[in-house]
This record gives C-alpha cells, structure tokens and sequence, in this order.
C-alpha cells in the first residue's frame, strides 16, 4: 500500500484516483472544481478544492509524506509545468506528470518530472496494434524492441507441450502464462501442453511476433 497523490481530476486524473483506490491504496486528491471531486470522496483518504499552482496550497498538503505525486492536468501545460516543478521543490518523491505531446514531456522532465506519462497515446498505440490483426488479444508494449502479446497457439502446437514445439529457440519468443476462459497460469513448466480454444501470453520482439501472425492468417 502507497500513500498516492492525485492534482487534477480530469478523466485520466478520476480513473486513476478509483483504480488507486481499489488496489487498497490511500489516495488523496486536489482539484479547483467541487463538482470534480464528489462522486470521488468514498474511495479517497482525503479530498481537498484548491488551485496548486499556489505554493501555499501544495505546502499545506504535506507533498513530502507522499510516496508518489500524480500531476494529471492536461489542459493547461503551463499550470502542469508550474505544478511540476512546485512539486518537486517541496519535497516530492516521485512525481509523475501527465502530457499530450513530446515537447511537453521534455520540459516537464528538465522542471522537476521524474516520469511523464502520455495516457492518450499509450492507448492509441495498444488499441492500433491489437485491431490492425485478428490475432491479436491484448498488448503490452515493454520497451522500443520487447512487448507482450497475446495471441492463440499455432495449430501445429495443439496437443504439444511447450518443450516438444521448442517455442524459445525455433520462435524466439517466450511464454509467460496460458489464458483460458478468463484465467491465467503463469509460467507454465515446460511439460504443459497447449490447446487449441487457449491464448498464449509471450513476450517477443516485434519482428518475431509478426512472423507468427502472418502463420495464423
């Protein structure tokens, strides 16, 4: 559990807070509006209404207790960067800034940020490379290079285990766990043996993963 600090209850800012939340973590937001925070004040340890561009407002929040500071306004970029560095000044010990666009984020980064987050690309990107192929179930992007997959096996691998298809050295892919009807295995030892109606969690290059992708077509 984390003590977790929310400015600015936008969209991103409020599904965050619930998600916080939900995950059994004390959560305290702040917004200018009223009408932000309401439907919120069941699931938040505290709630305060308060402009945070005004120092007076963030020192009075005790920005040092918390172990991580969400900064989500993403409309106003010259109030994220103020509050940002504000942020940051009064003792904050990871902050984490909402942007919209690349050079937002590098003057975020260079004014206190010690993480910047596009929430609207990141989502554009998974849901692109999920429906641009029919094989595709879920998608986790890792690094430039390495991302989670989600896809159904090879018919050639039905009724074989994970040893026999020889998946890490013949694919170069790894596989992280099995998913079926909504649940997950994972790490499956080397024995398992897939079925057809199972997806296959893997981790992969890109370029490795399309290979099988244009087998499954």
């Amino acid at each position: 559990m984390k003590s977790i600090l929310i400015i600015g209850l936008g969209r991103f800012g409020h599904h965050l807070c619930l998600n916080m939340a939900r995950l059994g973590n004390d959560v305290m937001i702040v917004d200018q509006k009223e009408e932000c925070l309401e439907d919120l004040l069941p699931y938040v340890t505290s709630a305060k209404i308060g402009d945070c561009t005004n120092e007076a407002v963030l020192k009075s929040l005790g920005i040092a207790n918390f172990d991580l500071c969400f900064v989500c306004i993403g409309t106003n970029f010259q109030s994220s960067l103020e509050i940002t560095s504000l942020v940051k000044e009064l003792g904050g010990r990871r902050v984490i800034s909402k942007a919209n666009r690349d050079i937002h984020a590098k003057f975020l980064l260079r004014n206190g940020a010690d993480e910047v987050i596009y929430p609207d690309r990141d989502i554009a990107e998974k849901l692109s490379v999920r429906y641009s192929t029919d094989h595709v179930f879920d998608y986790i992007e890792l690094t430039p290079e390495y991302s989670i997959y989600e896809i159904p096996p090879l018919p050639e691998w039905v009724h074989k285990s994970i040893r026999e298809v020889d998946i890490r050295n013949r694919y170069h892919i790894s596989v992280l766990g099995i998913k079926r009807e909504g649940r997950a295995q994972l790490m499956p030892p080397a024995d398992y043996v897939i079925q057809a109606q199972e997806h296959l969690m893997v981790i992969s290059k890109r370029e490795h993963i399309e290979h099988i992708l244009k087998e499954l077509k």
